[in-house]
């Protein structure tokens, strides 16, 4: 029996001054206290610059066991297609350890966690955005730039969140998680706007490049929580990966799930599927940080995709993708005939 993932307790905590006078602040400051960490107070987390370690590798672990207490200044908020129309920023950057993330490059030099105290700013502005879109149903993803499950015994952000979004007749919120930290959140009232999303993967691809994480089953079980507390259910499958017996990891998942969830959970299931892709950025950051890693990143093998922006990724030849899309909505569709998969992107 494999140990439980512990919660995340940062080595480092930083606090931006104004921070200290919003009561998120205080109380994480509190928090920080209580653990016995050593908190430095820093003018703008753009000061950050003398974290300890002798090589850039070992200063980017440090960095991801930093914790940055601050304001979120810019309350305009970026898109967040397919999965939403907004994202919600309510925390930035990640304590897991995923090869494949794009935070790797977007994130670039500054991998260390924030959480932003002004919540009730950000939900303000989102209220903003729900009554601009009016009639229409306006979704928030919250998970866009870090994973906030993993914070939510720090900042309990996520259910505040939730129980705003419940009392809003167009406000839906989303996000997803790799971590099964969810007990905070099975007593929120969520009204049913909030859709609870676990990544899941072939147990090759989490064992191969999800280190930092809870493992499936810690997940699995925290998705029964979450259907049990009602919460609607999704799955991501991300990123889709090909390698050797794909074929069989990807239908042992299915199966897996099937086993695993209430029969109740399955009559509003979503899931997403998100093939594995990369930049030539990309490509050179996680070879310096994760310098041992199986990820295959062959440009030759690959089909160059625009994306936004005028930047590039580099994802499977269509014949590779249409293939994966295929064989993975076929094992969806006969073990659950009534989910919806939303996108194959």
């Amino acid at each position: 029996m494999a140990r439980e993932r512990p919660v995340f307790i940062p080595e480092l905590v930083y606090f931006e001054p104004d921070a200290l006078n919003y009561p998120k602040g205080q109380k994480i400051y509190e928090w920080a206290e209580r653990q016995g960490l050593p908190i430095h107070m820093t003018t703008s987390h753009n000061r950050i610059t003398n974290l300890p370690g002798e090589s850039d590798l070992e200063k980017y672990r440090i960095a991801k066991k930093t914790l940055v207490v601050g304001i979120r200044k810019t309350l305009k908020f970026d898109q967040s297609k397919p999965s939403a129309e907004y994202a919600l920023p309510i925390a930035t950057g990640c304590m897991a350890h995923c090869h494949y993330c794009y935070l790797q490059t977007t994130l670039g030099a500054k991998p260390y966690v924030r959480i932003y105290v002004n919540i009730d700013e950000i939900l303000e502005q989102a209220r903003q955005y729900i009554e601009e879109r009016s009639p229409e149903i306006t979704r928030f993803e919250a998970a866009c730039t870090s994973d906030p499950v993993g914070l939510e015994h720090i900042g309990g952000s996520l259910k505040e969140c939730i129980e705003f979004m419940g009392q809003q007749p167009l406000g839906r919120l989303r996000f997803v998680t790799k971590f099964h930290h969810v007990e905070p959140l099975l007593d929120a009232k969520h009204n049913k706007h909030t859709r609870i999303r676990f990544s899941v993967n072939a147990n090759y691809v989490i064992k191969q490049f999800e280190p930092g994480t809870s493992n499936f089953y810690e997940r699995i079980a925290a998705a029964q929580k979450v259907a049990s507390a009602g919460y609607p259910l999704g799955f991501i499958i991300a990123p889709i990966i090909w390698h050797d017996g794909w074929e069989d990891g990807y239908a042992e998942l299915i199966t897996n799930l099937k086993e695993a969830l209430p029969q109740e959970a399955a009559a509003d299931l979503t899931f997403e599927l998100i093939q594995h892709r990369f930049t030539k950025t990309a490509k050179n950051v996680i070879r310096q940080r994760y310098p041992k890693t199986k990820l295959e990143m062959d440009e030759e093998k690959r089909k160059y995709k625009w994306g936004r922006w005028g930047q590039g990724k580099y994802v499977y030849a269509d014949e590779q993708a249409q293939v994966l899309k295929a064989f993975i909505t076929e094992q969806i569709n006969e073990h659950f005939p009534d989910a919806r998969i939303e996108y194959f992107t």
